[in-house]
């Protein structure tokens, strides 16, 4: 998957590659075709899709369908997963959905797909189809694929930050993020910064020969594990790190992507880009499929870590998630580490900072 992976994050930069990598997540997932929407309040959706949606896609954004499809609430259930749709729906449901007959009308029949809230708004949905004659898709083939899902979180923010358009150039790129953002080189040497990465003196401080540290301690810990493994050419454990709120800084999540083949030339030679995305007061329990996007947390995990959140105890949530106490401590250690938290009441006082985008209306 490694190949896939560093497919799926160079494309997030180069969107001309999307089709390519949704090609290769269909042929992952016996699928006819996939697709990738950034959906930002009331605008039309942008896509990129493989040969086998193309079709599909251009017509369901052009004669406005997008507007009435209920589909992408449903897959918002998939808790960092790929779900199909007979998951989630009776077969009397799918029967009469407007969805399943517009699928019908290019061959289609059957959807599996992920939904990802972004903390700056926009929502993206990466949607896998079959052919009305295949049949559902094979739940194995989509449990393999599901390590992608945060890497797929992680490229689909950038993606909808940049409009699913090219980045010409470092500069042009950190502008057009508009959030937090520095260039380092697999040595951690910072070669580009934006304005509002300099503006987080709170959150990051300069370090000698022009490196950069986190203000949290433990939050720095992980940081520097993630750049030591960017440097030996291995897969972090966490690209995704809580900052964790005092007086003087805000909640933060610092994201940790790599820029690979083409990304790494548009960054001229970086090998890292951190992007920082701030979280907000709420009084909403985070939904599992943000807590696996934001913090690199297993399906389960987020399960658990938004059952604490909502006020269960450990052995109430590991009760709902029909596992032993024993195990839910052991998900529990395995939270705290990729939160940067030593608590439960730490891990709570965190996840309540994260507001979902929507969330209320819905």
């Amino acid at each position: 998957m490694k190949e896939l992976t560093d497919s799926i994050y160079e494309a997030a930069f180069v969107p001309d590659l999307w089709p390519n990598v949704l090609e290769q997540l269909s042929v992952e997932t016996g699928s006819h075709g996939s697709t990738i929407l950034c959906i930002s309040e009331n605008q039309p959706p942008r896509f990129a899709a493989s040969k086998g949606t193309y079709e599909l896609v251009k017509n369901f954004v052009d004669d406005g369908t997008w507007r009435d499809n209920r589909r992408p609430a449903r897959f918002a259930e998939a808790q960092g997963k790929f779900l199909r749709e007979v998951d989630m729906m009776s077969p009397e449901e799918i029967s009469t959905d407007p969805m399943r007959a517009y699928l019908e009308r290019f061959g289609l029949g059957w959807q599996a797909g992920t939904l990802v809230p972004m903390p700056t708004g926009e929502v993206v949905v990466y949607s896998l189809d079959r052919l009305l004659q295949d049949g559902a898709h094979d739940r194995a083939k989509l449990d393999r694929v599901n390590v992608l899902c945060p890497h797929l979180a992680r490229s689909g923010l950038i993606a909808a930050r940049l409009g699913l358009e090219r980045a010409r150039s470092t500069v042009s790129a950190l502008e057009i993020l508009g959030l937090p953002a520095a260039v380092l080189s697999k040595s951690g040497r910072v070669t580009a910064t934006n304005p509002l990465f300099d503006m987080l003196a709170g959150v990051f401080t300069p370090t000698a020969f022009d490196g950069v540290a986190l203000t949290d301690a433990a939050a720095d810990s992980l940081f520097r594990r993630a750049l030591e493994a960017e440097n030996a050419g291995a897969e972090p454990e966490v690209r995704s790190i809580a900052i964790q709120q005092t007086p003087h800084r805000p909640p933060t999540v610092l994201h940790v992507l790599p820029l690979r083949r083409s990304a790494y030339d548009i960054f001229s030679g970086a090998d890292m880009l951190l992007v920082a995305t701030m979280v907000n007061a709420s009084k909403l329990v985070p939904a599992p499929t943000m807590l696996t996007g934001l913090f690199d947390l297993s399906p389960t995990e987020a399960r658990l870590a938004a059952a604490l959140a909502g006020g269960q105890s450990l052995k109430e949530a590991t009760t709902a998630a029909k596992i032993t106490l024993k195990t839910g401590r052991t998900y529990l250690e395995r939270i705290f580490m990729k939160t940067s938290t030593h608590s439960q009441s730490q891990l709570v006082a965190l996840l309540k900072t994260i507001d979902v985008p929507g969330r209320a209306a819905s």
